[in-house]
């Protein structure tokens, strides 16, 4: 019997807060006519990306990173799609984290709508009493934001971490120490956190399937496998030994994504594509960071190992992958001319909270031409672009998703325009599903709002 309790109780407690389809909720809980809809966050375009998916969108198959033309394929007509809100989410996750911190004072943001904590009272606390505080947790962030979190629970950050997906949607998953053993082992060795699809491959390679198969391993053999350090680091990882601390997070300076290539870039032809999926990459972790960039770094490492970068400095920040992705591309150097390319990778820099539309981002996505002298970093940035002043109305242009404001019927969203005229449905998170009216176009008595207007 004491052995049976000594299984469940830890000497520490780590766990991980997820918050549900994060994106697609804000969506949800500011629009509130979108409840219990098919909700997908991000661009409309021909090379939009979902950034979020609400749990009815997930049913049909659609999820984060996925093209938003496969994702409309495959949930049909009643899918919703709405452009991304920024401010918003950020607004929302700072009032999540408030009121977690309100219970947990060091917590390790890892993103928008997620983070580790440590919470001292639960230091040798039973599995029970752990439930008990992330129940307690829950109802906190609902009470405070309106929004739904899971949270897994365990001895450090990988069990945590794992345990929080196996709570999803809404719910608590608590990896007792006795029990962590027989979880980790039946685990895709993928779920490991630092296992990428390379080291997947070498483990599979000679048999390695699970984590219990990788823990099975002596060391050795791991850290042949996969390298010094990381070999042995991920070997404990699968041994249940995780004894990273929980520490507040340094804020970022850039945020990027490489990949290093099996053959060498020999062609612009090879390499443009090479640009566009690494600024894809590196544009879904800026979404998660929740900054906006406005200098934009391609660094290329040649096949004799030598590096060259070059920079291009927007007049303003932005969230948008495509003006982000053509200022990528207009660094870009020839591999006939720079020689042949083992590595490609683009960075985001120059981050900040405060988001400047360009006024003629349509300049800003055009190929790559002299639609924008490059401004190839060398000293200070410029100076953000002047804030956009309202067009007039007949030069005013409404899509799906904007946030407009009337003075009879207050704030409201886009639902749909064209032909002359925009359908506006007037609600906001305090107001339950509200009414759609429709006006005509150039209707001098609409105009665009906040969208933290949605929030009140």
């Amino acid at each position: 019997m004491e052995q049976a309790a000594a299984g469940r109780i830890s000497r520490r407690w780590v766990l991980h807060i997820d918050m549900d389809a994060f994106f697609a909720s804000v969506e949800q809980l500011t629009r509130p006519t979108l409840r219990g809809r098919p909700v997908l966050v991000g661009g409309t375009g021909g090379r939009g990306v979902v950034a979020g998916a609400s749990y009815e969108a997930r049913v049909f198959g659609a999820r984060s990173a996925m093209p938003m033309h496969q994702a409309k394929r495959l949930v049909g007509v009643t899918a919703v799609v709405v452009p991304p809100r920024g401010a918003v989410y950020g607004v929302v996750s700072g009032r999540v984290f408030e009121a977690l911190r309100s219970r947990i004072p060091v917590l390790e943001t890892l993103s928008f709508d997620e983070a580790f904590g440590e919470p001292e009272d639960l230091a040798g606390a039973d599995a029970d009493r752990v439930y008990e505080f992330c129940a307690e947790l829950r109802a906190l962030v609902r009470e405070r934001t309106g929004l739904v979190a899971s949270v897994g629970a365990g001895s450090g950050k990988q069990l945590a971490k794992i345990a929080s997906g196996l709570a999803k949607p809404d719910g608590i998953r608590v990896v007792a120490p006795g029990e962590q053993q027989s979880l980790l082992a039946g685990l895709p060795v993928r779920k490991l956190w630092g296992i990428g699809p390379v080291a997947e491959g070498r483990l599979r390679s000679v048999g390695i399937e699970t984590v219990g198969a990788f823990a099975a391993l002596p060391e050795s053999e791991a850290v042949s496998l996969l390298g010094g350090s990381v070999g042995a680091a991920l070997h404990r990882l699968a041994r249940g030994i995780d004894d990273r601390p929980v520490a507040e997070r340094a804020e970022a300076k850039q945020i990027s994504a490489e990949n290093t290539y099996e053959t060498d870039i020999v062609t612009l032809a090879q390499l443009r594509p090479a640009i566009e999926t690494m600024a894809a990459a590196a544009h879904a972790r800026l979404g998660k960071d929740g900054r906006a960039a406005r200098t934009v770094v391609l660094k290329l490492r040649k096949s004799d190992m030598s590096v060259v970068t070059r920079s291009f400095t927007l007049p303003y920040a932005t969230t948008d992958l495509a003006t982000l992705t053509t200022a990528a591309q207009r660094s870009a150097i020839d591999p006939a001319e720079l020689g042949p390319i083992r590595l490609v990778g683009v960075g985001f820099g120059g981050l900040s909270t405060v988001r400047q539309e360009s006024l003629f981002p349509e300049l800003d996505r055009s190929p790559v031409d002299d639609a924008l002298d490059p401004q190839w970093e060398s000293s200070e940035l410029a100076e953000p672009a002047a804030p956009a002043v309202e067009p007039s109305p007949s030069a005013r242009l409404w899509y799906p998703g904007m946030d407009v404001s009337h003075p009879d019927y207050g704030h409201g969203w886009v639902q749909g325009a064209g032909h002359g005229v925009v359908t506006v449905r007037f609600e906001t998170s305090s107001t339950g599903p509200g009414p759609a009216r429709t006006f005509s176009a150039d209707d001098i008595s609409l105009s665009r709002a906040d969208p933290l207007g949605s929030l009140h």
